[in-house]
């Protein structure tokens, strides 16, 4: 966190605080709902372009603000997440996709990165990677809608294809314990695990 840290005097005032720092974006994981207000978004709004608001805390009524709040008081131009599933959100003739930040993007496909590579140690540069491997497979198309994380409809194959970036950063950095496959995709798919059991009669 010491890179992101700026020196400042203690503040309660969340405003007074945006205003002086500035930032891109506020993570919410306070489990205070309404946290973030109308004055925290329209501040975030008028410093930033198009200010990320993530509204991580659940269930639902402790999310620092819903997406039709981050929305309306930002005139169309938060991009937003949250750590529940909100449904569309239709603001000024347009329909905004809220997605939901949850760690089950990165995490069980460094897991299955780390398995399947027999990996030495696990590395910053891994989660890294994986948050990259997930961004970069959110379409165009859903960008302009202000979802930054795939639906979770398909997040076997989000995985795979996470798991895959990672596992070649495994080989590449020479943390792996088993010899590089020619094709690590087959490589990673041979290692997911199949919920299949055999008749007991």
């Amino acid at each position: 966190m010491e890179p992101y840290a700026h020196p400042h005097s203690p503040t309660k005032d969340f405003v007074a605080a945006i205003e002086s720092i500035k930032p891109t974006t506020i993570i919410g994981v306070s489990t205070v709902g309404g946290a973030f207000t109308q004055k925290v978004v329209e501040t975030m709004s008028r410093l930033n372009e198009h200010p990320v608001i993530l509204a991580l805390s659940n269930p639902t009524e402790h999310a620092e603000c819903t997406p039709e709040q981050a929305y309306t008081w930002s005139k169309g131009k938060a991009i937003y997440a949250a750590g529940v599933q909100f449904p569309p959100v239709h603001f000024n003739g347009q329909t905004f996709l809220p997605g939901q930040a949850n760690n089950f993007y990165i995490f069980p496909a460094i897991g299955l990165a780390i398995y399947a590579t027999q990996a030495k140690r696990v590395s910053d540069e891994m989660f890294i990677e994986a948050a990259a491997a997930v961004a970069d497979q959110v379409p165009v198309e859903m960008l302009k809608q202000g979802l930054i994380y795939l639906l979770q409809s398909n997040i076997l194959e989000i995985e795979i294809k996470t798991a895959v970036r990672v596992a070649k950063l495994v080989f590449d950095n020479g943390l792996a314990r088993i010899d590089r496959p020619t094709d690590i995709e087959a490589f990673i798919r041979q290692h997911i695990y199949k919920p299949e059991y055999k008749k007991l009669i």
